[in-house]
């Protein structure tokens, strides 16, 4: 009897995730996410024109801190409750299995949502570049298409191979933006090194809030260290060093790169620069410091920052479904791992699948790319801060039952300071939500029309999924219930 299931057990395909990831692959990875390139080139000319113009790179700075905060509890309770579950894993042991499921929802919500808005975008790319060489104009679905079955891919193979991939496509990325900077820094823009961006005055200019909200955006993905737990070397060191210096990487490059689009546009002209074509504000800047060559370069690894982006997406979707499927919330078949690639391999079949069904969905209802982009990255963003906003509160709570487990510092002070900052990240992406989804009337100002009113209420109604999936398992079968909980650490 006992041989019996001991041969079970070694001969079963094992449904833990397994890898061997550094810190700096991680970090790749996780910068990734965040598509630096394409927030300068696409985010930082609008947060210019809607935020406080010339302060913008300080408002990255202000929210890499709220970050960090809120990066002291996360860790706290990654290392109490590990595994891959991450927000999931955190609110539940934190807030209860039902609030839990429904914040498992809510980040499945969020990374889908981003990760179709980046396919979009990728495609749209793709096909301009292509067409502005000669070539006849695709339409930018085939290219996202394309992208979506390289992603998935990548994907099913072990997760040291994405890493590669994303080290490369990021590192460039990161070294022309760093490259442009300093370009500009050297040659002195075009009023000079002026230092106005750092006063008080310009940073509570105009709509400080605004670009408060833009900057948080460029942060997507950063928290996603966590969902990697399992699959690197000594967790323990590991997983804060990536996500201590993700965020902080991040932070400088963007506050570096967008002092230096304000001095190379120069301070009086900065706004006049963004607005006559906040699209290719990047692709003129570059041209004029870089070169043509710099330019064709830049543009090339632009698009590369959108795919490694859907990437890393992807491989944390995959670890959600991963994830629920052991908690019995998805279908067990998502939680079994390749035996060879280590992989959710099943799990990155399904992602890739919904992620072209949505794209195609899109094509048959004629939704032009730019505002699929505007209407995705509007919900990830707020369900993101929100998702944050719950852990640093689950957090909180999860220490003050277990005292002794932390210092006051790890366990209430910093996510209580992270949670202030999140919430009124919230409220102010709230207030400019349509701002955010690019709701505008027709004389371009934003109003709450349908596009506000209808992405606000997917954010707001996804996380009732969770509560009514979690109510109807307590009732039909509560050992079920029971096991929401249970065996983080096993996946």
């Amino acid at each position: 009897m006992t041989t019996d299931t001991t041969q079970q057990a070694e001969t079963a395909p094992s449904r833990r995730l397994s890898g061997n990831l550094g810190t700096i692959s991680i970090i790749f990875m996780v910068i990734a996410a965040a598509a630096p390139l394409t927030v300068v080139g696409g985010l930082m000319p609008i947060a210019f024109l809607m935020g406080n113009g010339i302060g913008l790179p300080v408002m990255f700075l202000v929210a890499t801190v709220i970050l960090i905060l809120f990066a002291v509890g996360l860790l706290a309770m990654g290392k109490q409750i590990p595994g891959s579950g991450a927000f999931f894993a955190y609110i539940t042991h934190g807030l209860g299995r039902t609030v839990g499921t429904a914040g498992a929802y809510l980040a499945l919500l969020t990374y889908s949502a981003v990760q179709v808005s980046v396919f979009a975008l990728l495609g749209g790319a793709v096909s301009s570049s292509l067409a502005l060489i000669g070539l006849p104009v695709i339409p930018w679905w085939v290219f996202a298409l394309v992208g979506i079955a390289i992603v998935g891919f990548l994907g099913y193979r072990h997760i040291e191979l994405s890493s590669k991939v994303l080290f490369v496509a990021l590192g460039l990325e990161i070294l022309v933006g760093l490259l442009l900077a300093l370009v500009v820094l050297a040659t002195g823009g075009a009023e000079g090194v002026t230092f106005g961006s750092f006063k008080l005055s310009e940073i509570l200019s105009g709509a400080p809030g605004v670009a408060l909200m833009f900057a948080f955006a460029g942060f997507i993905g950063f928290e996603s260290s966590v969902v990697y737990r399992n699959e690197v070397r000594n967790a323990d060191r590991t997983i804060p060093r990536a996500t201590y210096g993700a965020a902080v990487i991040i932070g400088l490059f963007y506050a570096l790169t967008a002092w230096a689009l304000v001095l190379a546009a120069g301070e009086s002209n900065l706004l006049a620069v963004a607005g006559e074509d906040p699209a290719g504000m990047l692709a003129r800047i570059t041209d004029e410091y870089l070169g043509p060559v710099g330019s064709i370069v830049a543009t090339v690894l632009l698009i590369g920052s959108m795919f490694a982006a859907a990437l890393s997406l992807h491989n944390v979707l995959t670890r959600y479904f991963h994830t629920m499927s052991h908690r019995g919330l998805l279908p067990e078949l998502l939680g079994d791992v390749h035996t060879r690639h280590g992989s959710p391999h099943k799990a990155a079949i399904v992602q890739v699948s919904i992620a072209t069904v949505l794209t195609v969905v899109i094509v048959i209802a004629g939704l032009p790319a730019e505002i699929v982009l505007t209407w995705l990255a509007g919900i990830g963003t707020l369900a993101l801060v929100l998702l944050m906003a719950t852990t640093c509160l689950a957090t909180i709570v999860y220490f003050a039952r277990n005292r002794g487990l932390v210092s006051a510092w790890r366990g209430l002070i910093a996510p209580a300071l992270g949670l202030i900052g999140l919430i009124a990240a919230a409220l102010l992406i709230i207030m400019n939500f349509p701002i955010m989804v690019a709701d505008l009337d027709a004389e371009g100002i934003p109003v709450w029309g349908v596009a506000s009113f209808g992405t606000l209420l997917v954010v707001v109604l996804t996380p009732f999924v969770g509560v009514i999936q979690a109510r109807v398992i307590r009732k039909r079968d509560p050992e079920a219930y029971s096991r929401i909980t249970e065996g983080f650490d096993a996946e």
